[in-house]
């Protein structure tokens, strides 16, 4: 089994649910005591969250990247940043590690390729909707992406930072984004990728007009197959930059 090294704490809810889906999935798996192989650092999400806003993403790279050769360092066979949001820095921070990136756009857009979806509408913090990174990456896979609003763009990151994020899961705000997920499914979206780790515990599949793609249950699939010697092809381009 090889171990894998997260960097979690971004915000720590969802690293909880990687931490507590990979143990078991491994139990499943393996059956009897059998558990997952995991080194975990976490950060300060409050320390990230500064330098998101004032767009210093070049020292939270470093940041992240001190962590991921900490892991390294600690015997990790592979790394996983569990956040959509600062995969903006994963280049970054695979250039500073001989170990692969399990890098969480290329996990996503492969699940999506494999359902012949070519549009699809995404959930996520202003940074990851606005940004071009996951824009340009799905691109790489000839698929389109759909993001709501800019007034509904506001209201989707505020959800996640004011409350998902503290563990506050409100039924108006799942509201609030079933409506949005409709208003896109009517320009054109065929599904919805949640492209923030703590999306999940508000939206789920049943209800959504839209088939539902979770990027953090396909991050942790991945995780789970590179650690337990499956399908490699889940690490995207990133196993070849740790080859070089």
């Amino acid at each position: 089994m090889n171990t894998i090294g997260l960097i979690g704490g971004m915000s720590w809810e969802s690293t909880a649910t990687y931490y507590n889906e990979l143990n078991r999935a491994v139990s499943h798996r393996l059956g009897g005591l059998h558990s997952a192989k995991i080194q975990l650092i976490s950060l300060n999400f409050a320390e990230i969250a500064h330098l998101q806003k004032q767009g210093n993403w070049y020292e939270a790279g470093i940041i992240l990247s001190d962590a991921a050769q900490k892991l390294e360092q600690a015997g990790v066979d592979c790394v996983a940043i569990c956040t959509n949001t600062m995969h903006k820095v994963a280049d970054q921070v695979q250039k500073n590690i001989s170990v692969p990136l399990i890098h969480i756009i290329d996990t996503a857009a492969k699940a999506l390729q494999q359902k012949q979806v070519r549009k699809v509408a995404l959930l996520g913090t202003q940074f990851t909707m606005e940004h071009d990174f996951y824009k340009n990456k799905l691109a790489e896979y000839q698929i389109e992406l759909i993001t709501p609003s800019a007034k509904e763009r506001v209201e989707v990151h505020r959800i996640i930072f004011e409350e998902l994020c503290l563990g506050r899961v409100l039924p108006q705000s799942k509201a609030t984004y079933l409506a949005i997920i409709d208003n896109m499914a009517n320009i054109g979206a065929e599904a919805v990728l949640l492209a923030c780790t703590e999306i999940n515990l508000l939206i789920q599949q049943d209800g959504v007009s839209l088939p539902v793609f979770d990027t953090t249950m396909l991050h942790v699939e991945a995780l789970l197959d590179y650690s337990l010697g499956g399908n490699k092809e889940s690490l995207g381009d990133n196993k070849e930059v740790a080859r070089e």
